[in-house]
């Protein structure tokens, strides 16, 4: 077993320079996580409507539970910055600057023993300036309890999800409650006694088992009802006011045999639509007929729509129903719509005008009853002018057109649409991520989408194969290296004063300390300036090997500058 040692802190600067502000966009970066500034008097407004809400006990597992969420997005951003780099007691000494870092306490190390190999921690912390303690004391002056549930929630779970294993740490001395000092102690959960009592504190409490409990009740109703008419995975998604206009005009004719087109770009979910079409419709017990006349060359179309008898050409070694047939006393959904060939399109005209459908080789007429919905992601009336597209069947199938936004107009609707497909890609790959970081929900909310919600389904099941489990999607697991969204350099970071500067004004304030520096050491050693001149000579000529025009680069000099120079110095 290692030796109870006292750990020192590296060197924060690698965190603070992922520390980012953006005064302009009220927005603070910490790694990919957005982080806020709240007054501490705020905070304990806020305790206390809790407490006096739901009771001490509540209450405590309560702020125990945000304080966890806390430590297990830094335990992540740790391994993002010293993962690689430092010894493990380093490396895990990122937890407690984190924590002092942002201003919550001041975090004293007092002992630390790891050793992986022997499932062996132990840690012990002093807590300075807690800001729990302080937010008691103006709102409750004393209690009779530990009053650190936050930090400790947090101490709880960067541990374990930094060890990977379950650390419960324990607030053995606390100024909340009347002690000199807060102090803490961690170990692996089973060395103490009471650790299954403990970690109850950490699940929702009954009142909100209760809750979930009745919520989970009419979840499950609603799915049902929803498995009813179609699988939940047709649910269309979405908030705003666009994109509820649509749905609002689509209800409305949902009712009707109208015929409705659906306009709008490639992969804005327009089959969901269309599905909502007849799942409300008086034909939503009969089947509903998808498809996509892009995908299919024009010479097989006819075949497709309408059916073929067995020998009408090589090939049809029996015959069997076209879309229409099996989509009779329902609903069949033309996709690309616009890339119909004239000899399908005189076709479905017939079909439309007179219930009538004939099978590719065959001489029999059959009776269809049909509801069709069409979309097209192009300007079908331009195609009509340009003599491309029959104009009557364009009016007869444009009866009721519905525009459908792309989803760079649906900004507010990419986190619900992200969730949804977030469970969908976690179900399916049985992999549980802890969720999006702020920074790649706020990617994804600024991409373009040229491809839609299908780009976006595609982009969130590539980030949770990526991501793997309980660990969060980040920004990169999405885009790959064209981020779109990442802090990278813009805003302004602190500076040693603990003011805030950009990254420019960063690099010249270390540039002049470090000259300044290095001008006060020549002085100091009684350097003359010809001297100097000549060592700065020599150096540049010995490191170029005696190349005289890479010197003069070396030095930012035109190789005439240097010869002279060198000649007045006796070197050349």
């Amino acid at each position: 077993m290692p030796s109870s040692i006292i750990p020192s802190y590296p060197d924060s600067q690698d965190i603070i320079a992922k520390l980012r502000f953006l005064p302009e966009e009220g927005k603070i970066w910490l790694g990919e996580q957005r982080v806020m500034l709240m007054q501490v008097q705020t905070m304990a407004t806020f305790r206390k409507e809790i407490i006096n809400t739901i009771g001490i006990k509540r209450a405590q597992g309560f702020f125990m539970r945000l304080g966890y969420h806390s430590g297990l997005k830094d335990a992540e951003l740790a391994r993002e910055i010293r993962g690689q780099n430092m010894t493990i007691e380093d490396g895990f000494m990122t937890g407690p600057q984190l924590h002092t870092l942002r201003g919550v306490v001041k975090v004293v190390p007092i002992a630390l023993e790891i050793a992986p190999e022997k499932q062996h921690f132990y840690a012990e912390f002093e807590w300075q300036d807690s800001f729990e303690v302080a937010t008691n004391q103006a709102v409750f002056n004393q209690l009779k309890e530990p009053a650190c549930w936050m930090l400790l929630g947090y101490a709880c779970a960067y541990s374990s999800q930094f060890m990977n294993q379950d650390i419960q740490f324990r607030e053995v001395e606390c100024r909340g409650c009347g002690d000199q000092r807060c102090r803490i102690i961690g170990k692996p959960a089973q060395e103490w006694e009471d650790h299954e009592t403990f970690a109850g504190l950490f699940r929702e409490d009954p009142l909100i088992d209760e809750l979930y409990e009745l919520q989970s009740q009419v979840a499950h109703l609603e799915s049902d009802i929803a498995r009813h008419h179609s699988d939940e995975k047709y649910r269309p998604i979405g908030k705003t006011p666009g994109f509820m206009e649509s749905l609002d005009l689509i209800d409305r004719a949902a009712g009707s045999e109208v015929p409705i087109m659906l306009l709008g770009e490639t992969g804005s979910g327009k089959e969901i639509l269309a599905r909502r079409v007849h799942e409300q419709s008086k034909r939503a017990k009969g089947p509903f007929i998808a498809i996509n006349c892009a995908a299919i060359p024009s010479d097989l179309i006819e075949s497709e729509l309408f059916g073929v008898e067995k020998g009408a050409y090589t090939g049809a070694v029996q015959s069997r129903a076209g879309r229409f047939e099996r989509a009779h006393g329902g609903t069949l959904f033309l996709d690309e719509l616009a890339e119909l060939s004239p000899r399908a399109q005189a076709a479905l005209l017939r079909a439309l005008q007179e219930h009538q459908i004939e099978r590719v080789g065959g001489q029999e007429s059959r009776h269809v009853d049909v509801r069709i919905v069409a979309a097209t992601h192009g300007d079908l009336s331009q195609r009509v002018e340009d003599g491309r597209f029959r104009a009557d069947l364009f009016f007869r199938l444009n009866a009721y057109p519905v525009t459908i936004p792309p989803l760079r107009e649906r900004c507010d609707d990419i986190p619900l649409l992200a969730e949804h497909f977030l469970a969908h890609s976690e179900h399916q790959h049985r992999i549980k991520t802890l969720g999006f970081t702020d920074q790649a929900l706020s990617a994804l909310q600024a991409h373009p989408w040229p491809g839609n919600i299908r780009e976006l389904q595609n982009i969130i099941e590539r980030g949770v194969i990526l991501t793997g489990d309980r660990q969060s999607i980040s920004e990169q697991a999405l885009f790959g290296q064209q981020m779109v969204h990442g802090t990278g350099g813009r805003g302004k970071t602190i500076a040693a004063s603990g003011h805030l500067q950009t990254d420019g004004e960063q690099s010249i304030l270390e540039e002049n300390v470090t000259l300044e520096a290095l001008c006060k050491s020549i002085l100091n050693h009684g350097i003359g300036l010809e001297a100097l001149e000549e060592a700065l000579l020599e150096c540049a000529y010995q490191e170029t090997s005696g190349n005289v025009s890479a010197a003069a680069r070396r030095l930012g000099l035109s190789r005439a500058a240097l010869d002279y120079r060198l000649k007045k110095h006796g070197k050349s």
